[in-house]
């Protein structure tokens, strides 16, 4: 296997970890009803096991990366997936509610550290083409988002909840043997001061990014959390459809986001621009055309292929101001991404509530806008920084 061949496989490597991360994260939202059944709790408490696990994640990102900045890098994945698969475990023969949110919240702490050196150890593997090594890690997170739901769902469905947790915990494993066997040490041969990770935060143009990050990533959600409510009074659309509707939009998501690393390796800034010019106009699109069966489906293969890559894009954006420490930057990255879902979910659902679901779009388009408007400004008052995302391990 030559050199090429063996760092893309790494990265899948990585990629696999990272899968079975987002699998935990997201795949319990397909199985609320069954959590509700079984510990006979409200859906708004079941609910807590999806927002506490993003609020943790929120919090603890930058902490949590610069505690373990100076230890070896694989021990830290690998501690990182083997606290998941421990905790999945457990969750599947909890008998209390509170024991399995607790179990959802220990992980989490966790959870933006295997983000952060995913990132970084796959731009070390491709040193002079960091945007497509990122661009195959989001790929796994993508699928994680993506399957997990209706995976695990069917999984509880078919056979029980304890099962859907368990399978959770093999993903977990795998992932876990995969990075024990294939990956090499990844040992930290310059450790960065406490001092100089957090000297990033005073840079102003960093916060232009900061704006630009949680804009995009709320104009994002703020449709993509009621996609299935839109299809359903909108499109009229049953249940079967929309899974179906799901899966394309995953598939086209994962070919949007490898497409995307080759722009990003062009220019950072020009398809920043670009991106939410293109997703104002899916939307206006979504908008027009979504009463029709025929051309929302095409508009959808269309809508996730650009959607999912927002996250590549965004993380590249933001890591241009944080190249000097790349770890933490990119746990700001996940803390604010994690804080620009909730925004954007509360932001569809003001709207929702007050002028129907149809104007999700319009608000996606509002704050597709803003995002737009801080790129602009950052590059008026600071110039472009096309820095490569991704910087190799110190």
């Amino acid at each position: 296997m030559d050199n090429k061949r063996k760092a893309t496989f790494w990265i899948y490597v990585i990629a696999l970890g990272l899968f079975s991360i987002i699998n935990t994260e997201f795949g319990v939202i397909g199985i609320i009803p069954y959590v509700v059944e079984k510990y006979q709790v409200s859906v708004a408490q079941a609910g807590l096991l999806v927002s506490l696990f993003a609020l943790t994640i929120a919090i603890s990102g930058p902490i949590m990366t610069l505690l373990l900045s100076g230890i070896n890098r694989k021990t830290i994945m690998l501690l990182v997936l083997a606290i998941f698969a421990l905790a999945n475990a457990l969750a599947a023969f909890s008998t209390s509610f509170n024991v399995l949110l607790l179990l959802r919240i220990v992980p989490a702490f966790l959870h933006p550290v295997y983000f952060s050196l995913a990132f970084v150890v796959a731009a070390s593997f491709y040193p002079n083409d960091g945007s497509k090594a990122i661009a195959k890690v989001f790929t796994g997170g993508t699928i994680g988002l993506v399957l997990g739901v209706p995976i695990t769902s069917f999984i509880a469905s078919r056979f029980s909840l304890e099962a859907s947790f368990l399978f959770s915990a093999m993903i977990n494993i795998i992932g876990f043997i995969g990075l024990a066997v294939f990956i090499t040490s990844l040992p930290v041969t310059t450790k960065l001061t406490y001092r100089s990770q957090l000297r990033v935060l005073a840079k102003p143009s960093l916060w232009f990014n900061i704006a630009t990050l949680l804009l995009m990533v709320a104009a994002m959600f703020s449709v993509y959390s009621y996609f299935s409510a839109y299809l359903t009074k909108y499109t009229g659309l049953d249940n079967k459809w929309i899974s179906m509707m799901l899966v394309v939009f995953g598939i086209s998501g994962v070919i949007g986001n490898l497409q995307t690393g080759k722009f990003l390796s062009k220019s950072v800034t020009r398809t920043a621009v670009f991106f939410p010019i293109i997703m104002v106009l899916i939307y206006l699109l979504v908008y027009f055309a979504g009463h029709a069966f025929i051309p929302m489906i095409l508009i959808v293969i269309l809508w996730e292929a650009v959607h999912t890559s927002g996250f590549v894009i965004s993380q590249s954006w933001f890591t241009t101001e944080a190249s000097e420490a790349p770890e933490f930057g990119n746990s700001l990255f996940v803390s604010f991404s994690n804080l620009g879902i909730s925004v954007g979910s509360i932001a569809g659902g003001w709207t929702i509530s007050h002028y129907g679901t149809h104007n999700i779009l319009l608000t996606g388009i509002v704050l597709f806008g803003a995002a737009l408007l801080t790129i602009l400004l950052k590059v008026k008052l600071f110039g472009v920084k096309d820095v490569a995302p991704g910087s190799p391990p110190h």
